[in-house]
């Protein structure tokens, strides 16, 4: 029975390419009214599963629901009540820019109208303007607002603001949170995680085809079980082997990462934390460059979680 809670639901999903693996048996649960964040590193499987989800891709296997249905024949009833904003789309460049959301609109049984849409994403001064004068951050916007026409249950939104100036940034935000105020549901890819931590109410983290965590932003971050972060640099020099047992040992650190020459230590009390460290690379003759200190913030859990230039132990 479908679950009327979840916009989105997959289970066990697996989707193959030849012998490349892209989702492997990845779990979600979207709810209704909520703008769940997808991160993860490159070739994690994220754009597949949303594409699963858009309709656009068909499954090797596993369960799929969109508003509580699954995806069968043409699709366009449901199609009819999302709204896609894929990472990259080509628009006509002798199309004018209001010429390209009319024609959107009409694939749409019920929608908002033009001049409004294109108000809300700030081109309304670009209404008459050919798409081949845009800019990229004006087409991006522009992809927005085609995404939005057809006022949206659930908007797909991959990477939305790549590209974008921090102004156009900032406006793309405001126009998520104003549907979340509008009880729409929304899915989100993005690298930035400035963005994931402002707008989503939980955040999946997704690598090699499967959810490897998933809670509200401060949950993830309450997750590294420190407040602190230490970042710094030493030489890859023979004073350094040994470091990481000793520095796992120092007051208030609860977590070491490293590659040889570039460690992060997550801390408790920066205050009692810095001076250990400085005394115990001293102790070594290995001297730091570069120290840092930050609040943790979601960043320091997606390095965590799937970080392939650091390492434990």
């Amino acid at each position: 029975m479908p679950n009327t809670d979840s916009a989105l639901r997959c289970k066990d999903l697996v989707k193959r390419y030849g012998d490349t693996v892209a989702v492997a048996g990845l779990d979600l649960d979207v709810r209704r009214g909520e703008c769940l964040g997808m991160l993860g590193p490159n070739g994690a499987g994220k754009t597949t599963t949303v594409e699963i989800f858009e309709g656009l891709r068909v499954p090797d296997s596993g369960l799929v629901e969109v508003l509580g249905e699954p995806w069968h024949g043409d699709g366009l009833a449901l199609r009819a009540r999302l709204g896609i904003q894929l990472q990259e789309t080509k628009f006509s460049d002798k199309m004018r820019v209001s010429e390209v959301v009319v024609l959107f609109r009409s694939f749409y049984p019920r929608g908002l109208d033009v001049a409004d849409v294109l108000a809300l994403v700030g081109l309304e001064e670009k209404a008459a303007a050919h798409v081949r004068t845009l800019s990229g951050g004006q087409k991006q916007r522009l992809s927005l607002a085609c995404a939005l026409i057809g006022d949206p249950e659930v908007l797909f939104l991959d990477e939305p603001t790549t590209g974008l100036d921090p102004q156009s940034r900032h406006q793309t935000w405001e126009i998520v949170e104003g549907l979340k105020a509008r009880g729409r549901t929304v899915l989100l890819t993005t690298h930035y995680m400035e963005e994931a931590a402002r707008l989503c109410d939980r955040v999946s983290v997704v690598d090699y085809g499967k959810v490897i965590a998933l809670g509200t932003p401060r949950e993830l971050i309450a997750s590294l079980g420190a407040e602190h972060v230490i970042e710094f640099a030493i030489g890859e020099q023979p004073q350094a082997a040994g470091l990481h047992s000793l520095l796992s040992a120092l007051p208030s650190v609860e977590g070491v990462a490293h590659d040889g020459v570039h460690w992060r230590l997550t801390v408790r009390e920066v205050h009692r934390a810095v001076p250990a460290l400085l005394a115990a690379l001293a102790e070594r003759g290995a001297e730091p460059m570069h120290l840092a200190t930050h609040h943790a913030t979601l960043e320091d859990v997606f390095m965590s979680l799937t970080g392939r230039r650091l390492r434990d132990g």
